[in-house]
């Protein structure tokens, strides 16, 4: 007889980021009941919790908009106590700007931010101690749009996806050097396996407007950390924009999909797809129907659940990775066309 996948997470929450609202907002994991939220600059993207100083951190992306149709770059980000639900400090790391993706070293007390470049600069990583809050250094990754990061587990390695470059950055942390480009047709969302020795990469570039006709295939690229290769494509129907890999070693993908709309070019918001890949055997393994455009994907920390937020319909599914059942969908408030975005899962203290 299976467990029920809430027992146990009294006291456990997730922390929802909706772009437009502009707020994160907080939901007991055990009930999905909803606790309160903060009200936060524009624009939101990403969260990151820092279990150590039980801090969340909140990238503010663009003064209105969103990639490639923006109202400007912002310089900073946002710092939240989760337990009394106020912001506790805006780090602002200007002229760095249109930070997004964050990777923590809880090890070394360090979060990486991917920042876009400018005219006289590229793209690249920033590095803030955690513990003093302030920039100590900066990567640079050789593109100029780096968009999400993450760090193998030893904390060695990073790796930044860049939208329009053909390459993912690989660069090294305790150095601060760029040490490769791993040749991927522009790309998204990623995460690094457990063990460290391989990547997961979702490609190509999610660029709507493109005839599909000449577009790369689209899936998931498996990259050997050993190597800094390509050695394997997981093949998906439809552009994936977010990939997560939880705890028990499932893979998962966010699948963007449109329907035919004769009013316009580009077709219609149709439900995502929630993708289930073995990471270890590369299969999938299962799919289920999503909100729509998702997002961002994270997963309880014993990987029995995933949250996939979906920006259009501005919803969190949360969903029972053992049956692949929708247990809740979750309706987060937005001002704007774009709605629910980072996520992040908060145990409990300890």
């Amino acid at each position: 007889m299976h467990q029920s996948p809430r027992t146990c997470r009294e006291g456990d929450v997730l922390a929802v980021v909706s772009q437009s609202g502009p707020t994160v907002s907080f939901f007991d994991a055990a009930s999905d009941r909803h606790l309160g939220q903060v009200q936060v600059p524009a624009e939101p993207h990403e969260l990151c919790f820092d279990a150590t100083h039980r801090l969340l951190w909140c990238t503010l992306t663009y003064r209105s908009g969103y990639y490639h149709a923006n109202g400007g770059r912002r310089t900073d980000l946002a710092v939240i106590d989760p337990d009394t639900r106020r912001i506790v400090e805006i780090v602002d790391i200007g002229p760095e700007h249109g930070p997004h993706g964050l990777a923590l070293d809880p090890a070394r007390g360090r979060i990486y931010v991917s920042v876009e470049g400018a005219a006289n600069r590229p793209g690249g990583v920033v590095v803030i101690d955690t513990a003093t809050r302030r920039p100590v250094g900066r990567i640079d990754t050789d593109a100029p749009g780096p968009h999400w990061f993450a760090i193998d587990p030893a904390g060695r390695t990073g790796y930044a996806t860049n939208k329009e470059a053909p390459f993912v950055s690989v660069v090294d942390l305790e150095r601060g050097v760029l040490t490769s480009k791993v040749e991927v047709p522009g790309s998204e969302g990623l995460a690094v396996s457990a063990d460290g020795t391989h990547v997961f990469v979702a490609g190509p570039y999610g660029d709507f407007s493109a005839a599909a006709e000449g577009r790369p295939p689209t899936g998931i690229r498996v990259i050997d950390a050993r190597s800094a290769s390509v050695v394997d494509i997981l093949p998906t129907e439809d552009i994936v924009l977010p990939v997560h890999q939880t705890s028990t070693g499932r893979l998962l993908a966010g699948e963007v999909r449109m329907a035919p709309d004769p009013g316009s070019r580009l077709g219609r918001h149709a439900p995502g797809r929630l993708t289930v890949f073995a990471a270890d055997t590369r299969k999938q393994v299962g799919e289920l129907a999503v909100g729509l455009f998702p997002l961002t994907i994270t997963s309880s920390p014993d990987g029995r659940l995933a949250y996939v937020a979906c920006a259009i319909s501005s919803t969190v599914d949360v969903v029972d990775l053992e049956t692949l059942d929708r247990l809740a969908r979750l309706d987060i408030a937005k001002l704007g066309e774009a709605g629910a975005h980072g996520l992040a899962y908060l145990p409990r203290p300890a």
